[in-house]
């Protein structure tokens, strides 16, 4: 099949298109490689992809809806996976209008793309964790009252999840929407803790640890997240005849972590001792994740295998030597 991939330099986007493309599909990535961190590390990403000759890239704004629908390949797309977004709870108190023009206004854009498409490609889009707020029951199932989000960043993908259904009501576009679980792994953000926890931790720098450490996180290795993207992005999608053609789906561990066991497995996995600086829960937070997955494996036969030790081991491994092998542009993470 042929994908179109946005936020192909992103960790998930990059992530999903090398698994499409060692499995024999066509991958067209889309990405404006904005500085929200180290672009260099997302042309890492890329530079990994442009091995295949069955991977094309665009460097376009995806919130840029004319650019979009003038896509060459737009007519040819089976299924399009939209996973750019701007990432970040805490950076969206910072800047609330990239947040808007990007999640919105971009997820709108690719709305607009697959209506206007010559075959109305499967749309595949990424939520979050986040849109369960703080009141939700763990463990967090999709059917959950997610009305109430304590972040404009969770606001803004709840909205995307409500033009989804609009759109699917009223054209009948087929689409799929994937609430992750706190993805962590090789090639992820250098915003998300378990990166800055590592990378302070072995410079011997102090850490923050908020809520005084009483918090709990479901914690995704990326190998599983991908098993589980993969497994909807190429099988049939699974509708119900008459209803409509919008589903929701939590893609996490279904194992969540206290925060301070988290820490203990990263010095555990550099063999450092972590100095922490207790402070106050950060506004935009919440205290626990928790993914029901049951809906995932009874469609897909979704099964997360890759422990928190595994998983940060292997990351652990991978940080340090590639900052060794990378150039000078990668080692400023």
């Amino acid at each position: 099949m042929k994908f179109l991939v946005t936020g192909v330099a992103g960790f998930i986007g990059s992530s999903i298109s090398k698994a499409l493309l060692d499995a024999g599909h066509d991958v067209i990535g889309i990405d404006n490689l904005n500085a929200y961190y180290d672009v260099a590390l997302k042309q890492e990403r890329l530079h990994r992809l442009q091995a295949s000759k069955a991977f094309q890239f665009h460097k376009m704004n995806v919130a840029d809806h004319e650019a979009l629908l003038a896509l060459p390949e737009r007519d040819s797309i089976d299924r399009v996976l939209h996973l750019a977004a701007q990432a970040g709870v805490r950076y969206s108190l910072e800047n609330p209008f990239a947040y808007a023009e990007s999640n919105m206004t971009g997820h709108l854009a690719v709305l607009e793309f697959c209506r206007r498409a010559a075959k109305a490609p499967l749309l595949i889009y990424a939520s979050s964790s986040s849109v369960y707020g703080d009141d939700a029951v763990a463990p967090f199932s999709e059917d959950a009252n997610v009305d109430r989000p304590v972040s404009l960043y969770a606001a803004t993908k709840r909205a995307d999840e409500l033009m989804s259904q609009a759109y699917a009501k009223l054209y009948d576009i087929r689409q799929i929407g994937v609430r992750f679980f706190t993805v962590y792994g090789p090639w992820g953000r250098p915003d998300m803790a378990y990166w800055s926890f590592t990378d302070r931790i072995l410079r011997g720098e102090t850490i923050r640890v908020f809520n005084g450490g009483k918090m709990k996180r479901d914690f995704t290795f990326i190998e599983d997240a991908i098993a589980g993207l993969m497994a909807i992005a190429t099988r049939r999608a699974i509708f119900v005849e008459g209803e409509l053609a919008h589903k929701l789906y939590n893609i996490g561990h279904n194992q969540p972590v206290s925060l301070m066991d988290f820490i203990a497995t990263i010095e555990a996995a550099t063999g450092q001792k972590a100095r922490m600086a207790l402070e106050p829960m950060q506004p935009g937070d919440v205290t626990e994740t928790c993914a029901d997955i049951s809906r995932m494996q009874a469609d897909y036969g979704y099964k997360p295998k890759v422990s928190l030790s595994d998983g940060i081991g292997q990351f652990v491994h991978w940080f340090r030597t590639q900052r060794v092998a990378a150039g000078p542009a990668l080692r400023r993470f």
